[in-house]
């Protein structure tokens, strides 16, 4: 795993958590839509289910957009907006894959059907953080209530993106240090992390993994060295090649949402490097009582992750609720 042995790393990041912002404390409410848009969240549960139904997979896509939606800008729709002539979108930036964040075709049709019943009324933001609620559920997972009353905003920035999006290879005390500038704590860290018991990653996010420690982290038992051979086959060791394969990052219970992420990392076979340094780092002492707790416990993950959620989605804009919107496509702001 990667180690951090230097005084001067261990002060900044203890500034970084100095200087941390905190998640908003803006007017988001349960009942915002209660008068303007009374069925928004029937609306988008239904599209839900149907989408997940026929692939599973929407479900990762979803959380996954809300996730990098929320660490720029805030919980603000920035990540759907595409290029134009005027705007730099995000879905181009180093962290968000060069395009290979799903997801979008999904919010496109849910958002039509809003504006269908609701012209003008729902934003992006609020449609994107009710689907991940659902999406969620509809694989197993914890409910939560969501406050809405965002506002869309009229800029994205790829380049914050690259600077806040944690990436597969990071280290622990560069993983909570991005935790703690959105006002998230170790906690909370851990909790969101285990939304990766579904989804795919690509082998671009895991070679280095599973051409580095993964033998050292998993003792390398009989068990553990068969599944690095089923890696290695999907991702060859020479950059280039296959970066596009991918391959289930809960290799148990891919398409449920559970605890199974945790016991991933107890066998040191995290895909990511990002997620077995939750254990296996040597400044991982508060996070690996985390991970035992969330691996024996499943309610306990539950509730946690579900607390985490919302203090996720309430890390909120503050420009968007003065000069922001509420957009008729997604994809675009308002002309």
């Amino acid at each position: 795993m990667a180690v951090y042995p230097s005084l001067i790393t261990l002060q900044c990041f203890i500034l970084l958590a100095c200087i941390s912002i905190s998640a908003s404390d803006s007017a988001l409410t349960l009942d915002y839509y209660k008068s303007t848009c009374p069925n928004v969240f029937d609306i988008v549960r239904k599209e839900m289910e149907c989408l997940v139904l026929s692939d599973p997979r929407n479900a990762a896509f979803v959380l996954r957009l809300h996730f990098h939606d929320c660490f720029v800008q805030g919980c603000d729709g920035s990540i759907l907006l595409d290029d134009t002539i005027d705007l730099q979108g995000e879905k181009k930036a180093s962290t968000n894959g060069l395009n290979s964040l799903k997801g979008f075709r999904i919010i496109d049709k849910i958002k039509n059907k809003l504006e269908s019943e609701c012209p003008g009324i729902v934003s992006c933001a609020d449609l994107l953080t009710i689907a991940a609620r659902d999406a969620v559920i509809l694989v197993g997972g914890p409910y939560w209530d969501v406050p809405v009353g965002r506002k869309d905003s009229k800029t994205a920035n790829p380049d914050l993106a690259n600077q806040n999006i944690p990436t597969a290879n990071e280290g622990l005390l560069g993983l909570i240090s991005k935790f703690l500038y959105q006002g998230l704590s170790v906690t909370d860290m851990v909790a969101l992390s285990g939304a990766h018991t579904i989804g795919m990653a690509r082998c671009e996010n895991f070679r280095a993994r599973i051409y580095g420690d993964f033998g050292a982290t998993s003792g390398m038992n009989p068990l553990s060295d068969s599944y690095l051979g089923e890696l290695k086959s999907v991702c060859p060791a020479i950059s280039g090649s296959g970066d596009n394969n991918v391959t289930a990052m809960d290799n148990v219970t891919p398409d449920l949402f559970d605890n199974s992420f945790y016991h991933t990392l107890l066998r040191g076979e995290g895909l990511l490097n990002s997620d077995q340094e939750l254990y296996s780092s040597v400044f991982g002492i508060e996070t690996r009582k985390l991970v035992d707790k969330y691996a024996t416990d499943p309610a306990a993950f539950f509730s946690q992750f579900s607390d985490s959620m919302v203090k996720l989605g309430n890390i909120t804009n503050s420009d968007s609720f003065v000069n922001g919107e509420v957009r008729k496509n997604c994809r675009f702001v308002n002309t």
